[in-house]
């Protein structure tokens, strides 16, 4: 059944033996899972997060568990540009030869503008995905993507300093996504990556503080994956640009089920830490699920409601 089926997915060019990558900041640099799989089973892999500087990230605790999902408020903790292109990328390469996806976020236009100057640079890396998801400290803490002039302002000027394609990553914590990935496409995205996670809190009963130092953190995980492939589709009607599509997938049927709502590849993020061969089982599953499903191609199913 496997032979009868084709996984194959093509991102602005680069092709993917499969759609199946891990979401940024749930996979590190590779090395964590180099000993659990092959990582070259992976469609692709996107790195952690990558700033200008090093980043400790936020205050302990960062993690708090929650029905169908996790909070998280890590604060893009990373080593920073310097390291991850003399350090990380090199020690990478030597235990995966596919696509690799580099993540890049930033606190104002210049500090992208001068990340994705350097990462472009970088032959090893196929594709870059540019966060803006992250608090924007020039306009008082809110989330870059939430505005679509400024994901506007900074997708040309990443535009500006790269040839590679360039998948912006948006929150979903707007009122009209596909107002903030039409702005992105207008400012010369090759692609969009959505969604990120959604601000979310719990709260202690004994301390009644929050469970996170930070009050409000992100909540990923099973628990938004439909509303994910809401987002996807609308901006896959919205747009002529290829999706990543990203929220709470964990098995080979969510990976088929997100393509449907009209994404090219898909990320698995939360799944990785209960399960470190999410990534791999969904892999290797897919070929019997699209039989089964009487599914030849992936091409076949994108957007199909």
């Amino acid at each position: 059944m496997g032979n009868t089926v084709d996984t194959q997915v093509k991102l602005c060019g680069v092709t993917l033996d499969n759609p199946v990558m891990p979401a940024s900041g749930t996979f590190g640099y590779g090395q964590e899972y180099k000993d659990i799989f092959d990582l070259n089973k992976l469609g692709a892999l996107v790195t952690k997060s990558i700033t200008l500087e090093p980043r400790y990230g936020n205050e302990l605790p960062r993690i708090a568990e929650c029905t169908s999902g996790m909070l998280n408020s890590i604060g893009l903790q990373n080593p920073g540009l310097k390291h991850f292109q003399e350090v990380d990328l090199p020690a990478l390469r030597e235990i995966y030869r596919g696509p690799i996806v580099a993540n890049i976020s930033g606190f104002s236009v210049d500090e992208y503008r001068e990340v994705a100057a350097a990462v472009d640079k970088e032959e090893q890396v196929e594709i870059l995905e540019i966060n803006i998801s992250c608090p924007n400290v020039d306009h008082g803490g809110s989330a870059f993507g939430a505005d679509a002039k400024l994901s506007e302002q900074i997708t040309k000027a990443v535009r500006d300093v790269t040839t590679k394609p360039i998948f912006m990553k948006l929150t979903p914590n707007v009122l009209d996504i596909t107002e903030i990935a039409k702005a992105c496409e207008a400012g010369g995205a090759d692609g969009i990556s959505l969604i990120n996670n959604f601000k979310a809190m719990r709260i202690n009963l004994q301390t009644r503080k929050t469970i996170t130092s930070k009050k409000y953190a992100g909540l990923s995980g099973p628990a938004i994956r439909p509303i994910a492939m809401r987002m996807v589709n609308e901006v896959y009607h919205a747009c002529n640009l290829p999706i990543i599509g990203i929220g709470g997938i964990s098995c080979a049927d969510d990976v088929l089920e997100m393509i449907m709502a009209g994404a090219t590849a898909i990320e698995i993020g939360s799944a990785n830490l209960t399960n470190p061969w999410a990534c791999p089982d969904a892999i290797d599953a897919l070929p019997e699920r699209m039989g089964k499903y009487g599914i030849r191609n992936l091409d076949e199913i994108r957007g199909v409601v």
